[in-house]
């Protein structure tokens, strides 16, 4: 030892961990620059500056922390200027790649919609949105080329037919994704819509809510499809029949996908009906206090379950925030039909509903306005969204069908989708997210014409009759669900022998939640080194599903496939 290292100071000792800023355990000081402003000013007061000076003064004069956190609790996201490629997503600063105007998230919690509500969507996006409108795979409706100064009247329309914005995202409970066919379909084991309701009313909006760590998920459904992907939400009820309580709810906590996915796990409870809004409250809550907020790239609830795990997590639940036990009960069987309802299926009154197929969610405020006009013209007044991409249309009489599923047609919307058309989905990707580094849509729509083409010897032979899914993401984040799709794609920037970089994606197979052909969820395989250019991929896939005929065992799915075959087999 030197004389100088003996004449320094020793250093003070390091504690084991670092705190997690959760709030019941660390206190509530903040530990990163989200959290103090969120403790500073909550994200819904941000709308009163909105509507008296930031829609009156224009884009220029907002606060840089309401534009880029506050805006979001209110449904807002500035989106990506047009002609900035996808290389350089992850180089520029946000205010570098954001134009001035905005993306706004209509929130649609249960999908439930009317045909008023659907018109005056469509005429804001007519009037104010250039007539852009997507469905979203969490059953909201998003808008585009929004400006600061038109959202005070897109909110008075939207709130005068009970429809709003409100922590549409943000750090807060998010849209309550609902089963579909809810309160109509004549197998459901229990309607929902009272308790999306009743959660929505009281707790959408409510401050005490309105600061979690990060964003907030929730899923429920009645129906044996389990159609409202449960497996990959925060929060998400599952209709069951216990052997002597009778229908109530199996409850699943910690699902997330993102770049660091985990489905959700059972807690073995069954939750009655009477009691399923103050379970609800007691996760989100469990959520607020003791969720991770120091990093946020581990602030979601799925984090908080992998160190606690199901046991923990009940136990916590019951003796801090329910203050009494929850009774053992039974998973919910296998899903007896597909989740999407695409098709026409009778509903419990004698009357029907059509599940319809747009294109990867594309879909134009005209159209909304006309598919408003022919559902009220077939007699009906009701229609859903759903956490694929797809709408419902609801209480058609028998002897409108026909007429009515002709008429859809025009509008892009079809009853009788191919498969490819039927199973895949894309995120809103290059085109106007911040995030993403290649183009989805396009893309998307483009590989389905192609497969349709390519693949019709196989479809017309009865070699390839149930859909395989294809989720196509424009950067890792998976808000096109990749990891749980058969075909997952993950968009990235790929190398080329002339030094350009061109837009291609990283390739996960595989994946799927519960389903009528799947027993139970699972994440996709991912393969070092199976990446496909966005040119190629119509190529790549037609390939592979020639290769899954051609090799599988009677009765095998893609899935299953996947999983067991040689790397070599499936490049």
């Amino acid at each position: 030892m030197t004389q100088a290292t003996a004449d320094r100071a020793p250093r003070p000792s390091r504690p084991a961990t670092k705190p997690h800023g959760q709030w019941k355990v660390d206190g509530t000081a903040p530990l990163n620059p989200n959290e103090t402003w969120k403790q500073d000013d909550g994200g819904l007061n941000v709308r009163a500056r909105i509507e008296q000076i930031y829609s009156r003064e224009g884009f220029d004069s907002i606060d840089g922390t309401d534009l880029h956190g506050r805006f979001r609790w209110w449904g807002l996201y500035t989106q990506r200027k047009p002609g900035i490629e996808g290389g350089k997503t992850a180089t520029l600063e946000p205010h570098e790649l954001e134009d001035k105007y905005f993306m706004l998230r209509v929130r649609i919690d249960g999908g439930a919609l009317t045909t008023e509500q659907l018109r005056v969507i469509g005429q804001i996006s007519v009037d104010f949105a250039r007539d852009s409108a997507d469905l979203t795979d969490r059953q909201n409706i998003q808008l585009h080329w929004i400006r600061v100064e038109d959202v005070p009247e897109i909110w008075r329309r939207l709130e005068a037919v009970g429809l709003s914005t409100t922590e549409a995202c943000g750090d807060v409970p998010r849209v309550i994704l609902g089963s579909p066919v809810a309160g109509i379909a004549a197998d459901e084991i229990i309607d929902p819509t009272p308790l999306i309701n009743e959660l929505a009313e009281r707790f959408i909006g409510d401050p005490e809510l309105a600061n979690l760590p990060r964003k907030y998920k929730t899923a429920i459904t009645g129906h044996p499809s389990q159609d409202v992907v449960h497996e990959i939400n925060d929060f998400a009820l599952v209709g069951i029949v216990h052997p002597t309580l009778g229908i109530g709810y199996d409850l699943w906590v910690g699902g997330g996908l993102s770049t660091s996915a985990r489905l959700a796990e059972r807690l073995g409870v069954f939750v009655a009906p009477e009691v399923a809004a103050e379970v609800w409250l007691g996760v989100t809550s469990i959520f607020r206090d003791y969720g991770y907020r120091r990093m946020r790239t581990k602030a979601r609830l799925k984090f908080l379950m992998n160190d606690w795990g199901p046991v923990k997590f009940r136990e916590v639940l019951e003796a801090e925030y329910l203050g009494y036990a929850l009774p053992d009960g039974p998973a919910a069987p296998k899903p007896t039909s597909p989740g999407d309802h695409i098709g026409v299926h009778e509903q419990k009154d004698g009357r029907f509903y059509i599940g319809v197929a747009p294109t990867v969610g594309r879909i134009s405020g005209e159209k909304l306005l006309d598919l408003a006009a022919l559902i009220e013209a077939h007699g009906s007044s009701r229609l859903r969204t759903t956490p694929h991409q797809k709408l419902v249309i609801l209480d058609i009489p028998k002897d409108r069908l026909e007429s009515l599923l002709a008429g859809l047609e025009p509008l892009g919307l079809t009853a009788k989708p191919s498969i490819f058309r039927r199973s895949t989905i894309a995120c809103t990707g290059i085109e106007y997210c911040k995030l993403a580094i290649v183009e989805t849509k396009v893309t998307a729509a483009t590989a389905i014409a192609e497969l349709e083409k390519r693949l019709a010897d196989l479809v017309d032979a009865g070699e390839l009759e149930d859909p395989i899914s294809l989720h196509i993401n424009g950067c890792p984040n998976s808000c096109a669900r990749i990891q749980t799709a058969d075909i997952g794609l993950k968009g990235m920037m790929l190398p080329t022998p002339d030094g350009d970089p061109t837009p291609g994606f990283q390739v996960h197979l595989g994946g799927g939640l519960a389903s009528s052909n799947r027993e139970e969820a699972g994440l996709g395989r991912t393969i070092r080194g199976l990446k496909v250019t966005v040119q190629d991929l119509p190529d790549y896939v037609e390939q592979l599903v020639r290769r899954f005929v051609a090799a599988r065992s009677e009765g095998e799915t893609f899935a299953e496939w996947a999983h067991r075959s040689a790397e070599e087999d499936l490049k």
